[in-house]
């Protein structure tokens, strides 16, 4: 089963106009050539499978094989890889400079939020946190 041929029918499927604008910011991974394993699956592919499991709702691992989506795990660790390349802060502004310069948004409804922007002044000083974890919080003072 083709992913494209089943573009427009699910939310997961991706657009070939979205993937135009995302295949250009993701990494290309180098292939191994002394011990080269199994052929990677296609960015597109693993995209739709990520975009499944968050439309869904369901766990990584319970990620249906005969979509053709690859493993859950697959699919987390190239979300993975592609959050820590940064590649959905520069779809977003990708994004927003397009939508800017065709001039779709609507700036004097823009708020900027406490928990996205660094306090500049008076903000380095460190707050000692509970530890989330099964053991006591490490010292950070």
């Amino acid at each position: 089963m083709s992913v494209q041929s089943e573009v427009g029918t699910s939310p997961w499927i991706v657009s070939d106009e979205l993937w135009d604008r995302l295949k250009p910011l993701l990494s290309q991974r180098e292939r191994r050539f002394r011990y080269p394993g199994r052929k990677p699956l296609p960015d597109r592919d693993v995209l739709c499978g990520i975009l499944y499991v968050l439309h869904t709702g369901i766990q990584w691992e319970d990620l249906p094989q005969d979509l053709g989506f690859g493993s859950g795990m697959t699919c987390w660790r190239r979300l993975r890889d592609w959050n820590e390349a940064g590649v959905w802060q520069r779809l977003h502004e990708v994004l927003l400079a397009e939508l800017n310069a065709a001039l779709r948004l609507d700036w004097s409804r823009c708020m900027v939020g406490s928990s996205h922007v660094r306090a500049l002044k008076g903000g380095s000083t460190r707050v000692p946190r509970r530890s989330t974890g099964d053991g006591p919080a490490r010292d950070i003072i």
